[in-house]
């Protein structure tokens, strides 16, 4: 199945059971409801980028994740002028997070 909006990757990630969301907190630690993590606990598997069809404002990126014990989880950001992430740590967190980009068939099959 061809996933082509935010919504259709965010359900597919909720009925694998993948829907952890990792957010920055006030304290510039990225944190999930049960860890708090380092950029070195994270590997980047899959970016997805969505442009809204006539508003900037719907720009977004999800950042596809798993950490050292193999949990999946997500980052979710609008990108460019619209950035929800106030927080300057944010983007210097997300550059130093590894990336291995995988193909997903396992995960979404």
């Amino acid at each position: 199945m061809e996933m082509n909006t935010l919504s259709e990757i965010l359900e597919k990630l909720r009925l694998k059971g993948l829907d952890k969301e990792i957010k920055m907190t006030d304290h510039g630690k990225m944190q999930s409801d049960l860890k708090i993590y380092s950029p070195e606990d994270l590997t980047i598997i899959k970016t997805y980028r969505f442009e809204g069809d006539s508003d900037p404002a719907d720009n977004s990126v999800l950042y596809l994740l798993e950490d050292k014990d193999g949990q999946i989880g997500y980052i979710m950001d609008a990108y460019g002028m619209y950035s929800s992430q106030e927080n300057t740590g944010f983007d210097d967190f997300l550059k130093k997070i590894p990336t291995a980009d995988r193909d997903l068939q396992e995960l979404f099959s």
